[in-house]
């Protein structure tokens, strides 16, 4: 998903010269066609990510559209103060990329977790919060999202070729996109975590278990309208994200269900507590977590072999942590 973000920067960069790029001296062997094509407009400023959003800012309200690009915690938990006191109170186009949500640097411990960083985002009213599921999407999104006003956070992963059935690289602000119509069980996922529920539905469909797939790539402006639609038509949604439960997807769709007064009975499915020194692949640490498709799969078949409460909204520990 880098490598297909940065070649579509270029493209727009080609466009339009108020594209620039700066790095927290990360990013080899993904943004050299960048830095080689626009030398005058990519910045390595080291590893300073709160100057390199300070330095955002001031180019932003100097008439330019800044990409800072890092290590999705080193990118939005780092520097959030900047963020919020820069891009976000003035309401300037600073672009931040977070590369590798959830345990996509599993080997490299909690430090590199992006856990938290949709929930910190999207709690923020003034920026835009985007989680692309696959490449073609993240390609999509950020030639829909580029020239927007105010700032966007995108959360990119670092998969390359894994496709989303049924995706074809749709999105829009504030729309969700919707896979199916199952009627069993709604899932409902976003960021790079989908290629798992969409696993998990193959995996359904095998053991006679219908459902329906809603992507939330645009987590903010959220898809409100789109989320409230389809959990009324079922009496189980479960939302799949690779972030802590608190916060994220699940709390969006939760608030949905709450203020619609909508009877679906929803279970959020993510990380429940923190992994403290846990460290592993990124499929160990989601197996671990229970949002891997077998995981995913496992706590579905309980939940709609038992319906009975609807409208309750729980949170799922999964995984090592079953509930």
């Amino acid at each position: 998903m880098r490598r297909a973000f940065i070649k579509t920067l270029v493209t727009l960069a080609e466009r339009d010269e108020r594209i620039l790029l700066l790095t927290g001296d990360l990013g080899y062997m993904t943004l050299e066609p960048f830095a080689e094509r626009f030398p005058g407009r990519f910045f390595n400023v080291g590893v300073a990510e709160q100057n390199m959003v300070g330095l955002a800012t001031g180019l932003a309200e100097a008439g330019f559209i800044p990409f800072v690009y890092s290590i999705a915690p080193f990118a939005c938990l780092r520097p959030y103060e900047f963020i919020r006191n820069g891009p976000i109170a003035h309401r300037l186009p600073v672009r931040i990329v977070g590369v590798g949500g959830g345990f996509e640097y599993g080997h490299n411990g909690l430090s590199h977790y992006a856990l938290e960083d949709i929930g910190v985002m999207r709690i923020q009213p003034g920026i835009s919060v985007v989680a692309p599921a696959d490449v073609e999407q993240a390609r999509s999104a950020l030639e829909k999202t580029w020239g927007l006003p105010g700032p966007v956070y995108y959360r990119i992963g670092k998969d390359e070729k894994t496709l989303i059935p049924g995706l074809g690289g749709r999105f829009e602000p504030g729309r969700a996109q919707t896979i199916g119509d199952g009627t069993d069980v709604l899932l409902i996922a976003t960021g790079a975590i989908t290629t798992e529920a969409a696993a998990a539905v193959a995996l359904l469909a095998e053991r006679g278990i219908r459902s329906t797939l809603m992507v939330v790539a645009s987590v903010q402006p959220s898809p409100v309208d789109d989320i409230a639609r389809e959990l009324a038509k079922v009496k189980v949604a479960v939302t799949v994200e690779a972030h802590y439960i608190a916060g994220g997807l699940g709390s969006l769709v939760a608030e949905v269900a709450a203020a619609g007064g909508i009877s679906c009975k929803v279970i959020r499915l993510g990380v429940a507590e923190t992994p403290g020194c846990e460290v592993g692949s990124q499929a160990f640490l989601q197996r671990r977590h229970g949002i891997d498709a077998a995981g995913i799969t496992e706590r579905i078949e309980r939940a709609v072999g038992s319906r009975a409460g609807s409208g309750n909204i729980l949170p799922e520990r999964g995984g090592i942590h079953g509930s």
